[in-house]
């Protein structure tokens, strides 16, 4: 497509603006055009989710305590599907491109690679939080969750702040089918598979092995789902929660970056070795 001398004119950083919509935008017809795939997608972690609710439910106890882990629970399951939702759609970033047969004409376009990441996360987010209000909607029609004396501004908080987390750690993980077409994919998969086994999903941490409790501390999601959950069982503070903002607020500062780092020189070898067209 020629590019006009009016948009030549128009000042860096309005052309970068304009390119991060326009990659959120890309993202949103891609939905559209698998939309009966996200709703197979979108019925199965609901599906997932009322399953976990009702092993809450299956513990026993007053009703009272019943709501108690049952709200745990689905405070876990409900972060985790829109945090891991963020994580995957970064961390497919280039498995998409290939995918769509449109690698070669991204990586050359004059708009730059932080535009790019930068609108993939921006709609990884507004699309997360509508996939959990929809699950959140269908799960209160099964379960009474104990939320009375919950904080929903200090959860809001913390889940923005995780929010950038996350997305710099999808960055980060980006990278890898750059590296190796062949098996790049497959160990953003591992990355998943280790946050959830070292966050503390389902269960406290202290139930995890000595020597794999202390991997928590490298995960936003454990930081978040501590946050959340003090904030809504038990009506925490934002202020109060500082020991689990803290270390969101430098891996915040920390990962994107990395991931804009990590992903430019990806790039670099991609192109230098030949793998970036390179599917297998």
């Amino acid at each position: 497509m020629e590019i006009t001398h009016a948009e030549l004119s128009k000042p860096g950083w309005m052309r970068e603006m304009i390119a991060i919509w326009g990659y959120a935008q890309r993202n949103y017809f891609l939905t559209k055009r698998y939309f009966w795939w996200e709703v197979v997608w979108l019925v199965y972690s609901t599906m997932n989710a009322l399953t976990i609710g009702f092993i809450g439910v299956g513990f026993g106890g007053t009703s009272e305590q019943a709501a108690i882990n049952t709200t745990f629970l689905l405070i876990g399951t409900l972060l985790w599907s829109y945090l891991s939702m963020i994580f995957d759609l970064l961390s497919e970033t280039v498995s998409w491109e290939r995918w769509e047969g449109t690698i070669e004409y991204t990586f050359m376009s004059p708009a730059s690679r932080t535009s790019q990441l930068l609108g993939m996360g921006i709609y990884a987010v507004l699309y997360g939080i509508v996939r959990m209000i929809v699950m959140l909607g269908a799960i209160s029609l099964f379960f009474d969750m104990s939320l009375g004396d919950a904080n929903y501004a200090a959860a809001l908080g913390i889940l923005a702040i995780c929010s950038i987390s996350l997305v710099g750690f999808g960055m980060v993980a980006a990278v890898m089918p750059l590296l190796s077409p062949e098996k790049g994919q497959q160990v953003t998969s591992i990355f998943t598979a280790v946050l959830l086994l070292i966050s503390g999903i389902y269960y406290s941490i202290d139930v995890l092995p000595g020597w794999m409790q202390p991997l928590a501390n490298i995960s936003p999601v454990y930081y978040a789902l501590n946050g959340i959950r003090a904030a809504l069982l038990e009506g925490a503070s934002f202020t109060s929660q500082w020991g689990n903002v803290w270390p969101l607020l430098v891996m915040g500062g920390i990962f994107p970056p990395l991931g804009l780092w990590m992903f430019q020189k990806g790039e670099w070898y991609a192109k230098k070795t030949g793998r970036l067209k390179r599917s297998g």
